[in-house]
């Protein structure tokens, strides 16, 4: 094949926006022994470059604060609950079946990392994910209520498979903010799947919503048929830092314990 050829085919390709043929149609030629496996390698290749992209839209479009992958947890260092229930939680049957995941415990035990995981491996399976901050939710529903298009909103944050609503506990509700926030969600009940991460225990959420009521209300519709995962323990940050110096965390708590005593 003349190289005036093989500009030609790179040209078609881009055109036809065959990246992976076009990048890859000299090397396959070297090595293909028919024009059989030819053209099926180069399909493949195709498909996969194909595949890739959208995997990568999909992530972009979760808003992700940062990539974090489910084989990046140092498992030993997550919390009792966590880890029993993970091989499970890892197969995403959560989302076929419309559960909510709950995770409560104190900061930096790994719940926020293990969120992003879910999200990322749900990404690359062909879900719709949206990782989004309570904070910034509640702005967003806000903003929208104000500027009347809170039904249109509604409408697109339903039609996420997995939302992941992190830092539940960090601010106080407003009674409407609690109300929209309530409203929101509840249209997402039994027909699509949410994460929410809170540093708080469910004995603890009224301090947050700031009414029993709508507090009942609210930990009701998350908790049915859901996934209830207590965070509890040592902080899976400080575990990591400090295996990283070699110093282990019986060390934080001895210096801690002498902070305490004026010693």
């Amino acid at each position: 094949m003349g190289a005036q050829a093989q500009e030609e085919i790179r040209e078609y390709c881009r055109q036809l926006k065959l990246n992976a043929i076009g990048g890859h149609f000299e090397e396959v030629i070297s090595e293909s022994s028919d024009y059989e496996d030819f053209l099926h390698r180069l399909l493949m290749m195709e498909i996969e470059n194909s595949n890739q992209r959208l995997i990568t839209r999909r992530t972009r479009a979760a808003h992700f604060p940062f990539n974090k992958y489910l084989e990046d947890l140092e498992t030993d260092c997550l919390p009792e609950d966590l880890r029993n229930k993970l091989p499970g939680l890892s197969t995403l049957d959560f989302i076929k079946n419309h559960q909510n995941i709950i995770m409560t415990g104190n900061p930096g035990t790994g719940k926020t990392h293990t969120a992003i995981g879910l999200g990322m491996k749900a990404c690359e399976e062909g879900y719709r994910v949206l990782f989004v901050r309570i904070p910034d939710l509640l702005t967003e529903l806000k903003e929208s209520n104000d500027a009347k298009k809170l039904r249109a909103y509604e409408r697109r944050f339903k039609k996420y498979d997995l939302v992941i609503a992190d830092e539940l506990g960090y601010i106080n509700f407003q009674r409407d903010e609690a109300d929209l926030f309530f409203n929101c969600l509840s249209q997402r009940a039994t027909e699509k799947s949410t994460i929410i991460t809170s540093n708080l225990t469910f004995d603890r959420w009224d301090e947050v919503f700031g009414d029993p009521a709508i507090t009942s209300a609210i930990v009701d519709r998350l908790t049915y048929r859901a996934f209830l995962i207590d965070m509890e323990g040592d902080s899976y940050r400080l575990r990591e830092t400090l295996r990283q110096s070699g110093k282990s965390i019986q060390y934080v708590k001895k210096a801690t314990e002498k902070t305490a005593a004026g010693l």
